[in-house]
């Protein structure tokens, strides 16, 4: 039998800050992270893993020193390791993250909105 179902909307439901990952399962050594994000994160880089980007409501965009990506509902979007890159979301949106446990949301950058990597909700 597997293991207990994760309702993501309750768990979002759970929390209101932006640019605060909290966990919400685990896969081996990966973490599902959910996440609000409005307005414009800080540029940072992951040196060492990817980072996939799923939105389920609303829509962000990724910029990139080189372009943009833009996302809506439903949307994929991996960021290759090494990449700098920046979330922004114009009005709050909804993402699910998956990443390394351990991977902290401002990469190489400490500031303000880094956010503790193993808050579960």
């Amino acid at each position: 039998m597997p293991s207990d179902v994760v309702n993501l909307a309750d768990k979002l439901a759970r929390f209101s800050e932006h640019w605060s990952p909290r966990v919400v399962a685990e896969v081996n050594d990966y973490q599902l992270k959910l996440a609000k994000f409005e307005g414009e994160f800080v540029w940072h880089t992951h040196e060492d893993t990817d980072e996939a980007f799923l939105v389920l409501e609303g829509s962000m965009r990724i910029e990139f020193r080189d372009g943009v990506a833009h996302l809506a509902e439903g949307d994929l979007c991996v960021v290759p390791k090494g990449t700098e890159h920046r979330p922004c979301a114009d009005r709050e949106c909804h993402v699910l993250l998956i990443e390394p446990r351990g991977v902290v949301n401002t990469g190489d950058v400490v500031g303000e909105l880094r956010a503790a990597n193993d808050v579960w909700v």
